[in-house]
């Protein structure tokens, strides 16, 4: 009779274990991300462009009404925060109100879409035509039919720039299951809902987190753009109202000032949308699992 082998208690312990880690490896895996190269380059570069151009303003004794230099810009931008700030606050709330509608509605109408092969084709032509028109040429329109509105007038705009990458994302996202799986769920007689959730909606998780960076950034862009359209004044004005005015005048270390808050907006938008999709993504997604090789 073979005798049974004895269990290990340090193997089983060490299978059940908990690893933690503690505050000082957290902080020394932060710092390592920090001076990573995907951090430290982008930082060298940049400040090689703003030595740059600031070195051609001297050199070419450009007037600052032409080209302003970046630290004139800088100065301009701290002497002016109290008058651009509120701004781009606006701009932000216009920006995040067409967002979050883009998202709600895309994944409806995406989820709309998968369930049934004739839906899609019928209404999907509809949302590249809708993407396609230049939102330049509609927003005035849409600035008339909610004239007593004119916050919701810009959201509207906004949305319709943020919609489709978010519905053309998802929808593919959607439509790429592994038909491998799809069979396993049709063998054990999943319902349509049980195969979306578990099945449907985790697959197209990936895809539609890449259409929230696009739709991101084409959020403020469809925000901006209204708001040059619509030339909306007073304490309700967003940053493009600032472009404007400060063009006009001839203010253009101002209006560079203007651009340089938007443009940041813009990449905190995006690195705040990456970050989100790491998040999500980083325990089994091959874009974001991080391998020793």
């Amino acid at each position: 009779m073979l005798p049974t082998p004895e269990k290990n208690p340090v193997a089983t312990n060490d299978s059940h274990r908990v690893v933690t880690q503690s505050p000082q490896a957290s902080w020394i895996a932060w710092f390592k991300k920090l001076v990573s190269p995907d951090v430290i380059a982008p930082i060298v570069v940049g400040i090689l462009a703003i030595l740059v151009w600031e070195i051609f303003v001297q050199v070419t004794k450009m007037p600052p009404y032409l080209l302003p230099g970046p630290f004139l810009v800088l100065q301009t931008l701290m002497s002016d925060w109290n008058e651009l700030f509120p701004s781009l606050m606006i701009t932000l709330q216009i920006t995040l109100a067409a967002f979050v509608t883009a998202v709600v509605s895309g994944l409806l109408v995406a989820i709309l879409f998968t369930q049934n092969k004739w839906i899609e084709r019928s209404f999907f032509p509809y949302a590249v035509i809708l993407q396609t028109t230049p939102i330049v040429a509609i927003a005035p329109l849409i600035i008339i039919w909610m004239r007593n509105n004119t916050f919701a007038a810009l959201v509207v705009c906004a949305w319709i720039v943020a919609f489709f990458p978010i519905v053309s994302n998802t929808t593919l996202g959607l439509n790429s299951v592994d038909h491998n799986l799809s069979n396993v769920f049709q063998l054990y007689q999943a319902s349509r809902w049980q195969t979306l959730l578990y099945l449907r909606l985790p697959s197209a998780l990936p895809y539609f987190l890449g259409g929230l960076r696009i739709s991101g950034g084409l959020a403020l862009i469809g925000a901006v753009v209204a708001e040059f359209v619509a030339g909306t004044g007073g304490a309700r004005s967003g940053i493009a109202y600032q472009i404007l005015m400060a063009s006009y005048n001839l203010q253009i270390p101002r209006m560079f000032a203007a651009l340089l808050m938007t443009t940041s907006l813009g990449v905190v938008i995006f690195v705040g949308l990456t970050v989100l999709s790491d998040f999500l993504l980083h325990n089994w997604h091959e874009s974001a699992v991080k391998r020793e090789n």
